[in-house]
């Protein structure tokens, strides 16, 4: 059963507010990552406290680097069950994770960090790991 959406909401907010589109079925997911050219970071948001407390405020800080990825996408594990689903099947090789981190790179997932990459870290580090990659795959001069 889904969350609540008014619940989920603010948490929902957080990303969009931050340029972030949100895929809400696998239509979605498939319209923005098959055949995709380009970077996109995918953020599996959740309700719970590594998402609160690590993962969206990582996402946010992130944002204030030279160098980022094109488009910023999101499903809500929990409420977009059918647009989570398939965004983990995109990120082959990877068991399920909320809140988890994905980098796209014309069509090919590039790079990832999964819960327990952001449970355990504060939302600096694992920006910092954001930065790293957005660096190595993001940047046009690679």
């Amino acid at each position: 059963m889904p969350y609540n959406p008014e619940v989920v909401r603010p948490m929902r907010d957080e990303l969009v507010r931050l340029g972030a589109e949100e895929l809400l079925s696998a239509t979605d997911v498939d319209a923005a990552l098959t055949d995709a050219s380009g970077t996109a970071l995918l953020v599996i948001n959740s309700v719970c406290g590594c998402a609160a407390g690590n993962a969206r405020p990582a996402v946010a800080i992130a944002t204030g680097h030279e160098v980022q990825p094109e488009k910023l996408l999101t499903v809500f594990a929990g409420q977009d069950l059918e647009a989570t689903e398939r965004a983990r099947e995109y990120m082959v090789g990877y068991r399920p994770s909320s809140p988890s981190i994905a980098l796209f790179r014309d069509g090919e997932h590039v790079f990832m960090l999964e819960r327990h990459e952001i449970e355990s870290r504060d939302a600096t580090e694992i920006a910092d790991d954001l930065k790293q990659a957005y660096d190595r795959y993001c940047s046009s001069g690679d």
